[in-house]
């Protein structure tokens, strides 16, 4: 019997392998791996997670990227985003740059065929504008001034459009001055009648018109009863 136990530990059972812990199954192993792609994290050596730090000026760049785009990832950002973040950081000055030079950069750094850029060719772009906007300083100093200008900022969201109070539009809006048929459509607080105002109402009480004491004769005429004696 004991000679059997030594011959089955020494051969065991084909095709059979230890069973792997749940932790690591593949789809948990994948779903493990895409929320450290989204968290800013990657798996690094013996099991350890080493975090991707993003700048700010990255931060900024995302910001931007995905501004008005619900399907944008935040990789990449196109032209009307780009002239937007140079408009809102102040990077377009209206003198040494301007709308034009920021699209022709635009052009300059993005691939043949593309219609946006990506975060290696937006620092690119933004060296490309740095030294054109502060010529009499090094090409490294001249960038980081530009970064400075963009990290942390966020863009900018235009509040609603208010209407300019013209005096022929309150003249043609104001019903103190309205005359003829038009006055008669609106009371004295400005409120329109509605189907009073627009058509003409019979008065069938039998007064003439403009009388104001309609309804005061039978008043008048009525005695009040008198009491039993």
């Amino acid at each position: 019997m004991e000679e059997f136990k030594v011959q089955t530990a020494k051969h065991p059972v084909p095709n059979s392998s230890p069973m792997r812990p749940h932790s690591e199954h593949p789809k948990d192993h994948a779903a493990k791996r895409l929320s450290s792609t989204s968290n800013g994290t990657s798996d690094g050596g013996a099991g350890a997670k080493t975090p991707v730090e993003i700048t700010a000026l990255e931060e900024s760049f995302r910001r931007f990227a995905i501004h008005g785009d619900t399907r944008a990832t935040g990789k990449d950002m196109n032209g009307k985003n780009w002239s937007k973040l140079c408009k809102d950081c102040g990077v377009i000055d209206g003198k040494g740059i301007t709308l034009t030079d920021v699209d022709i950069v635009f052009s300059k750094v993005k691939s043949k065929s593309a219609r946006t850029i990506t975060y290696s060719q937006f620092k690119e772009a933004l060296e490309e504008l740095a030294r054109k906007r502060f010529k009499d300083k090094s090409s490294e100093d001249a960038a980081q001034e530009v970064y400075r200008m963009i990290e942390g900022k966020s863009p900018v969201i235009a509040g609603v459009t208010r209407a300019v109070a013209s005096p022929t539009v309150s003249r043609l809006t104001d019903t103190t001055k309205f005359t003829g048929s038009h006055k008669e459509r609106f009371d004295e607080t400005g409120r329109g009648k509605g189907k009073a105002g627009r058509v003409e109402v019979v008065d069938a009480s039998g007064y003439v018109s403009g009388y104001k004491h309609a309804g005061s004769y039978e008043k008048k005429v009525s005695k009040p009863p008198q009491k039993p004696m």
